[in-house]
C-alpha cells in the first residue's frame, strides 16, 4: 500500500511539474511582452522611425508597458526648445519628434531621459515635453529588467 501511495505521490509531482508551466492564467497567456526602446540619436529618420515602432506596432498591438529611453544625443529629441524636423515617414500627419512622443506617451507609452545625458547637455526636467520623466535608477532598473521586457536599441 505505501507503494502505491509513493507511486501516486511520484505521478502527481512529476505532473505538477511538467503541466502545471503550461496551465497558466488566461491573463498570463494573452500578456504581450513590454518593449524597452534605448533611443541614442537626436537623428529625427531614426527617432521617427523609433517612436513610430514603438507607438504603433507595439503599444497599439497590445505590448505592455512600453518604454523609449533617451539618452546620449537622445535626449534632445524631447526638449521643447528644439525645433523638431517633420520627417518624411510624418510629413503627410505633419507630426514632428515631440508630436510623435506625445501621442505616444497620451495612449500610454513611458518616455524617461536619461538624467546623466540631460545634465551633459545642459537640459533640466523643465527643458522637456510634457510627459517625459526624468530618469533615475529605480525607473529604468523598473522598465529595463521587467523579465517580461524585450530590448531594442536605435
Amino acid at each position: 500500500m505505501k507503494l502505491i501511495h509513493s507511486m501516486f505521490a511520484l505521478a502527481a509531482l512529476v505532473l505538477a511539474t511538467v503541466v502545471a508551466p503550461a496551465v497558466q492564467p488566461a491573463a498570463a497567456q494573452d500578456a504581450k511582452a513590454g518593449l524597452f526602446i534605448n533611443l541614442t540619436t537626436d537623428d529625427t529618420w531614426a527617432a521617427a522611425k523609433a517612436i513610430m515602432f514603438a507607438h504603433e506596432k507595439a503599444l497599439k498591438n497590445g505590448h505592455k508597458p512600453v518604454t523609449i529611453w533617451l539618452n546620449v544625443r537622445g535626449v534632445y529629441l524631447a526638449d521643447k526648445k528644439r525645433a523638431s524636423h517633420v520627417h518624411g515617414l510624418m510629413r503627410a500627419k505633419d507630426m514632428s519628434v515631440q508630436d510623435m512622443l506625445a501621442a505616444f506617451m497620451k495612449d500610454g507609452g513611458q518616455v524617461i531621459a536619461c538624467q546623466a545625458c540631460s545634465a551633459a547637455a545642459g537640459l533640466t526636467a523643465e527643458d522637456y515635453i510634457d510627459g517625459v520623466k526624468m530618469g533615475s535608477w529605480d525607473l529604468v532598473e523598473k522598465a529595463l529588467f521587467d523579465p517580461n521586457t524585450q530590448t531594442l536599441s536605435w
